[in-house]
């Protein structure tokens, strides 16, 4: 399923139930940002904010709000893509010639996701006379931020090379009318093309979307590898080709169907203070330079909605998007690591401070090696600690982990310590985006990992006592007890 704007989205979750209408006057600084949370903290509805105050536009936030909510937004429950994307990376390439001609009808699916450029769109319906910024209702979210940020903008740029496409999330501060900051961080793609363009001396033409399909904002956050661009992997998403257009005054292109497109550049030798600003670690980042984007034009929808999200304590909305990266992604890093059955990235950890994994243990000292594998993965790189279990164990039973940690570790034995890259945003770690990482194998030992004593057997029921007690719990009418 594929939504043709953000208004046609938030319509349909208008008649699910899962959307609030404000019609009272809600100010972005701050106001909205507790209004927000608690309702994603209690699994409420989306809001629409109408009347968000001093600005022009309306506001829709919550739109990944529950886990049911952003698979309506994909279109599909997270099982169901993950399958999809298990059947394409699982492919045996074809051998013989009937073989390739069976892939025929494959190959015309992958080719309906591929991007298609438009001469005219809904996202350049109204030009602004002189782009402004003020006119759009930022968010200032907490009381110690720098300013107001956009939180939900899709930054697209170009490898100036290659001409390949990237489209990354990286908040923006709001500095004034046509100005903001661009964070991108230095792991990031976007961080890279910066630097090519700098090495060059030469501007740097950025385009920033709003709304639109949320499941092609969901892409915008997706860590796919470095030059895959992810508006193919949105078209896989929706099952149809995201449509583009280009833009007015730089030479890039935009989803057609985005509510905002904002066009400008970025002068590699211009830089600014921006932050502090509350993330999704449950602290505020700090103030650091990074570069200006000058904002040329900005376009926008007749019926244009405002699409902004918060972060900071989880639970918090970006857990979910998390979540489905998660389901999504394991398929591919089990390729890489097949004896890797199960993952779990808690939103309470912010996925890059915690990764547990379950695996088929096959030799000795196969935890260290996963621990090893994930530390050598994309943005898995930057994870600061994983727990490695047995196949046996639910990874997503948190305290059937803890149970498994604590009664599995020697500590001096079982603990793997090593330095390398970590998320820019870990404030805990001895320089910026670089520390320690900690990795604890809680696999039961075997002897030739040098264990000298019996393992024992787990505390468990026989199961024929357990199929009586099951026909005597049904006849005692407990089946509504809670265990």
């Amino acid at each position: 399923m594929a939504f043709s704007s953000l208004t046609e989205y938030l319509t349909q979750l208008d008649a699910r139930g899962e959307l609030l209408r404000v019609h009272e006057e809600v100010d972005p600084y701050l106001e909205i940002t507790e209004l927000a949370d608690r309702l994603v903290k209690r699994g409420g509805p989306a809001l629409l904010i109408e009347r968000p105050a001093g600005a022009r536009f309306p506001l829709a936030i919550g739109l990944f709000g529950t886990m049911a909510r952003t698979e309506f937004a994909l279109g599909a429950s997270v099982e169901t893509l993950a399958e999809r994307v298990r059947s394409w990376v699982q492919a045996e390439p074809p051998t013989t010639m009937t073989e390739k001609l069976k892939q025929l009808p494959r190959l015309a699916q992958a080719a309906g996701w591929l991007p298609k450029t438009v001469s005219t769109a809904p996202c350049q319906q109204v030009v602004m006379d002189q782009p402004d910024l003020l006119a759009l209702p930022v968010l200032t979210c907490w009381p110690g931020d720098g300013g107001p940020f956009f939180t939900l903008p899709m930054v697209f740029t170009r490898d100036p090379e290659t001409g390949r496409r990237n489209c990354g999330m990286y908040r923006l501060q709001r500095f004034d009318a046509t100005t903001t900051g661009m964070h991108w961080q230095m792991h990031k793609t976007g961080a890279r093309h910066y630097a090519q363009y700098e090495a060059r001396g030469e501007r740097m033409p950025v385009v920033v979307a709003l709304g639109g399909d949320p499941a092609i904002t969901y892409a915008s956050t997706a860590p796919l590898p470095d030059g895959v661009d992810e508006m193919i992997y949105a078209g896989f998403l929706r099952g149809k080709p995201v449509e583009m257009v280009r833009c007015l005054t730089c030479d890039l292109e935009a989803p057609a169907d985005a509510d905002f497109v904002i066009e400008g550049y970025v002068d590699p030798l211009e830089r600014r203070r921006e932050g502090p600003f509350g993330d999704h670690t449950g602290y505020y980042s700090l103030a650091d330079d990074y570069p200006v984007f000058h904002v040329t034009c900005i376009t926008h929808r007749r019926d244009a909605v405002y699409p902004a999200t918060i972060v900071g304590r989880p639970p918090m909305e970006d857990g979910y998007l998390g979540k489905v990266t998660e389901r999504l992604f394991l398929p591919l890093v089990q390729m890489m690591a097949p004896e890797i059955t199960e993952m779990n990235l808690p939103i309470a950890g912010a996925f890059h401070n915690l990764a547990i994994v379950a695996i088929r243990k096959q030799y000795p000292g196969h935890a260290r090696k996963v621990m090893h594998t994930i530390w050598g993965l994309g943005q898995l790189a930057n994870t600061k600690t994983v727990i490695v279990v047995d196949d046996e164990v639910n990874v997503h039973d948190l305290d059937e982990v803890i149970w498994r940690v604590g009664n599995h570790i020697d500590p001096e034995r079982d603990v793997q310590f090593t330095l390398g890259p970590v998320d820019v945003l870990d404030h805990a770690s001895r320089l910026p985006a670089f520390g320690s990482k900690m990795g604890i194998d809680a696999t039961k030992k075997w002897a030739a990992e040098g264990f000298t004593r019996e393992w024992p057997d787990e505390v468990c029921m026989t199961d024929e006592v357990r199929a009586r007690v099951d026909a005597l719990w049904r006849t005692l009418q407990l089946d509504g007890v809670t265990m």
